[in-house]
């Protein structure tokens, strides 16, 4: 059965490409184009019917509609078709929640998803993603590489160049990658993200604001280019950025945040967009013990929403859609291995959401907001 797997995916991938040209398809015409038994072509369309991409109809097959529920709820309770390989560079912070959206839409198509951590190194990237290519278990694989430094273009030709097709998440290559093969990639809109921040502090009087960034994060540049865009478009200045990591267990944080501080004293800044959540949390502990209010003498809003509602005031912060990054990265893996080479290629940007609180709107403004309704 498992030599037939590969002869399948080609007969469901040309029965696609006729639907798609098409709009329906016979059961009688394709069992004669690709040289099969009527009774084959009627079992690829119930498999690819059982994934929502065709609606069965008699003698054939159609595009599926919005009408046609029936797909959804009928999963056969067979063994996975495929098992997609998944590499990320933490098994803690962040990344969780990705890795269970994953899983979630893994459950939700029938399929396993082979989990592998690597750590912020191209080495250890190719080292896991390897692996997984050699078992000679995996069809596919979602892949959050390290594309910093020197050595990106050769990375991502490499996997570009791999014999299963891969998925950036959270991850965006150069605009042009010359592969073999095209890469798809989803991630967070965070330069959106970041502007939705710098807005929310402009909207309630922050004229000066700040943007303290986590020193070495991949995040930081998509950041800052929402930073400058988010200041432009409102008319602020942007030239306050610190880069530097100031979470409670980095050494001399508080001289860090100390330097920063006195900083905002001497530039008039009233507001503060930190990444992450580690760090706004420690600068806002900081603040508080050198008898600061926040948010009236200082707003804070964080990102990333991994704990900032346990800080004290708890903090308004931009929260990614981590879990439905890694939804989409499955979905999108899985229209790709049965859709094949002539699927269009997907690049998908997902937009984080701001979560507001205490610690971005004083009280001043409380006090004049009229309560709802």
């Amino acid at each position: 059965m498992a030599e037939e797997q590969p002869f399948a995916l080609q007969r469901h991938e040309k029965l696609m490409e006729r639907l798609r040209l098409h709009g329906a398809v016979r059961v009688r015409e394709l069992a004669d184009a690709l040289g099969v038994s009527e009774l084959t072509i009627r079992r690829d369309i119930a498999a690819l019917a059982d994934r929502g991409l065709l609606t069965r109809v008699h003698g054939g097959a159609t595009l599926p509609t919005v009408l046609d529920e029936t797909p959804a709820r009928r999963r056969r309770a067979s063994a996975p078709a495929f098992t997609i390989g998944m590499v990320v560079p933490s098994l803690d912070f962040y990344w969780p929640q990705v890795v269970n959206g994953a899983r979630s839409a893994a459950a939700a198509h029938g399929v396993h998803i082979q989990l592998r951590g690597s750590s912020y190194d191209q080495a250890e990237d190719r080292r896991q993603i390897l692996r997984l290519v050699e078992s000679g278990q995996v069809q596919g694989l979602l892949l959050a590489p390290s594309l910093e430094g020197p050595g990106v273009a050769e990375l991502i030709d490499w996997i570009g160049g791999l014999s299963v097709p891969a998925v950036f998440v959270e991850r965006e290559p150069p605009r042009w990658t010359p592969t073999p093969r095209p890469l798809e990639w989803v991630r967070s809109d965070h330069a959106l993200g970041l502007e939705l921040a710098v807005r929310h502090l402009h909207a309630f009087g922050h004229r000066r604001i700040g943007l303290v960034l986590s020193k070495g994060s991949p995040t930081s540049a998509h950041l800052a280019a929402g930073w400058h865009r988010a200041c432009e478009e409102l008319d602020l200045p942007d030239d306050f950025v610190v880069r530097e990591s100031v979470a409670l267990n980095v050494p001399g944080h508080r001289e860090i945040i100390g330097g920063i501080v006195d900083r905002c004293r001497r530039d008039r800044i009233t507001a503060l967009v930190v990444h992450s959540d580690p760090d706004a949390i420690s600068v806002a502990q900081y603040l508080t013990e050198q008898g600061a209010s926040i948010p009236d003498d200082m707003a804070l809003v964080s990102y990333d929403d991994e704990v900032a509602h346990l800080a004290h005031p708890a903090l308004t912060a931009v929260r990614p859609p981590k879990t439905t990054v890694g939804r989409t990265a499955v979905d999108m893996m899985m229209a790709r291995l049965l859709e094949g080479r002539n699927r269009p290629v997907q690049r998908t940007l997902v937009l984080p959401e701001l979560v507001i609180r205490a610690s971005s709107i004083t009280s001043s403004w409380q006090r004049e907001t009229p309560p709802a309704g």
